[in-house]
């Protein structure tokens, strides 16, 4: 019988204790994190399953089950639910400068010219006037 050598066993030890580490550290990354209450995701898909073919009436379900304010998984993409007219005012009135901001895509950067449109705008006064122009002038019929 061979013995393995010294080298092999010395890897195998290291990847072992990095594969312990990392775990250590995601939960403990994880724990500090405060999520709204929801539904345990799936590790690929989210909660993209339960999601109907009615997706209203999906949500409708699943916010009598877990409140107004809901942490879902569509896919690996993080989606907070607000089901309730006053949790609606909270986000879109009080919290907005945290929930504004949108992803800076090659789209918005070529299409309206380095994202200078009211669509693409990272939050900030230009968005700011141009969100008023758009209540002012554009819904005016």
């Amino acid at each position: 019988m061979e013995v393995a050598p010294s080298w092999l066993l010395l890897s195998l030890a290291l990847l072992a204790s990095l594969a312990f580490l990392s775990t250590v550290f995601i939960r403990r990354r994880c724990k500090q994190l405060k999520f709204p209450p929801g539904p345990k995701p799936w590790p690929i898909i989210g909660n993209l399953n339960l999601i109907g073919s009615l997706p209203h009436q999906s949500l409708y379900k699943l916010s009598q089950r877990y409140g107004p304010l809901m942490h879902l998984k569509f896919g690996s993409y993080p989606v907070l639910v607000a089901s309730s007219a006053e949790m609606a005012k909270e986000f879109l009135k009080t919290h907005d400068q945290i929930f504004a901001t949108r992803p800076q895509h090659a789209a918005g950067k070529y299409i309206t010219y380095n994202y200078s449109d009211v669509l693409w705008a990272p939050y900030g006064p230009h968005l700011r006037q141009g969100r008023k122009i758009y209540m002012n002038e554009g819904l005016i019929t």
